[in-house]
Order: structure tokens, then sequence, then C-alpha cells
């Protein structure tokens, strides 16, 4: 599989997001997903210490492949069922990232990333103690999650110009919520940051899994999280789902094809991030990372797609 840059760390354009696998998914089920990515080619691992067991269970089933992938964790957010939780202070992230070190089963964390930002904490504080943790070896790179452009700025401003900076913001962005091409991609691209992608197939409308005024299926995470999604369901989403569906197919691909191959070819998207419950799904995101769309190709589905 092709690999980018993010930082100094050689990644693999589609990545396994993990947070299903401590908040939906049996232990049993991690392994073979964990396998299955890994046969495919993918070596970008992307968890978080908000995701219930997802770190440990991660850990677990890389058992000694552990140096052969790349480790993505986040702090920040509240954990489950743990009072005064999260946030930024220098205290708090020094907790946070031994506590993720001892679950991953792992001695440094290859990209550490800032789950949300902490409004209560100047940001030039965080970048110094995560500073210091890459200077000790406990982490590589570091990254944020959920930044606008204006936090993004103000980030590469703190700090002295031998501090650590960020090297990667991961943001929500597919064929459906494009918003960010407005000022955060365009911003990651004058600071030299990689972007990455969650929520890439829209929560599976971008697969074809719901259908248009039929209700969302039994477990599925429309059906789990309702109106939480923000009307992900509404008929100008499945106008756009049908007609980039009769696009990918003209040319022999599916929809969840196409939504791969499109944030790919996105400037300064660094990896794609993709949960997965199933061995089957993982091996097809992956799989889907093959398929390169040129300029013009990605210029007709834009045309598709709702605008920012």
């Amino acid at each position: 599989m092709q690999t980018r840059t993010v930082g100094s760390l050689e990644v693999t354009v589609v990545g396994l997001g993990t947070n299903n696998f401590g908040l939906l998914m049996g232990e049993d089920e991690v392994g073979p997903v964990v396998d299955a990515a890994i046969e495919s080619g993918v070596n970008f691992f992307d968890t978080a210490d908000s995701y219930g067991d997802s770190e440990e269970r991660l850990g677990r089933a890389l058992g000694t492949r552990r140096d052969d992938v790349l480790i993505a964790t986040k702090f920040g957010s509240p954990l489950i069922g743990q009072e005064n939780t999260g946030g930024a202070r220098p205290e708090y992230v020094r907790a946070a990232v031994e506590r993720s070190l001892e679950k991953l089963g792992t001695d440094r964390i290859d990209l550490y990333q800032l789950h949300r930002p902490d409004p209560s904490t100047p940001i030039g504080d965080t970048l110094a103690v995560l500073h210091d943790l890459v200077a000790a070896g406990k982490v590589r790179e570091i990254g944020c999650s959920n930044f606008s452009a204006q936090q993004l700025r103000d980030a590469q401003g703190a700090g002295t110009p031998e501090s650590a900076r960020f090297v990667s913001v991961q943001n929500h962005y597919n064929l459906l919520r494009r918003s960010d091409e407005t000022d955060v991609l365009p911003e990651c691209e004058r600071l030299g940051i990689s972007y990455l992608p969650y929520f890439p197939l829209a929560s599976g409308l971008l697969t074809g899994k719901y259908e248009r005024d039929v209700a969302p299926p039994e477990g599925t995470r429309l059906q789990r999280w309702g109106d939480r999604m923000g009307g992900m369901l509404s008929s100008d989403n499945f106008d756009a789902v049908d007609a980039l569906a009769g696009w990918a197919a003209e040319r022999g691909h599916s929809l969840l094809e196409l939504a791969f191959a499109w944030l790919i070819a996105k400037p300064g998207v660094g990896s794609v991030i993709a949960g997965a419950t199933k061995p089957e799904q993982v091996a097809a995101n992956a799989a889907a990372g093959a398929w390169r769309l040129s300029p013009a190709e990605v210029a007709e589905v834009d045309a598709l797609a709702p605008q920012p």
C-alpha cells in the first residue's frame, strides 16, 4: 500500500480506527480485525484513551508485531465512567501518557494527539509538556484532533522555535461533510501539517448501508446515535449518494472505493482513518486505497457532492 509522510512517520494511506474495539466489539473479535489489517498492508492504527478498552485490546492483538506498525492514540477527552478526566493540563498529560503506554504495552507512542481543544489550558503549556515527552522518547510525533484553522494557527505560534509542533490534525471529513475545505485544509497546506480524515464513510452512508425513507438497520451507528449525527439521513445526502454511486459504478468501482479514493486524492491528506468491526470490512477499506483519481475526476466528483 502507498505510504505518506506524517512528520517523521511513514504511514499507509488507509489506517485502521479502533474506537469500536472498546465500545462495540467483544475482545475475541478484535484480533481477527487487526490480523486482517496487517495482512492487507495497513501499518497505521489509531486509538484513544477514551475509547473504552480500545488501547488494551489493540496492544494485546498486536502482541509481538508492535515494532511492525505505527500506533497513534489520543488524550484529552473524558474517560468513560471516570469523573474529572480529560483536558490538556500538563499534569494531566503526564499521567495520561503513562496510562496509555501501559495499556498499549509499549515503550513509545508514534503519534500522540490532543483529542479536542482545551480552552481552559493555554496551548503553549500543552505543547511544552508534549515537547518534554518527545525529548524523553515516550512520544515520537504529536498531533491534534477536532481543531479549527485558527486553533492550528494559535498552536503554530505558541512556544519557542525549538518546541515540538503538531505534525497532523485529525478531523471529520468525507464526501458529505466538506466544511474543512474552506479553511482547515488550506491552513494545513500552509503550515505543512498532515490531514487525517475520520468518518470517511459518513458512518456507513457512503457504503449503501442505509436506504432513503427507511429506518436505519438495528445496531448501526446512525440507529444508535439518531439525531446526534445532525440530519445525516437527509434527502440531499441521499441524492448525493445516488449520484456518487452511479459515477463510481460507471467506472467499475463501488461507492465505498470512491469515498476512499476521493479523500486520498485531496492535497494534504496523509492517511484515511477508517473503523471496521469485521475482517472483510478492513480488507475492503485497504483495497479501496489502490484507486487513483485524476484531478479531472476529482473535480467531477466534487460537483456531485454537497459543497461546504
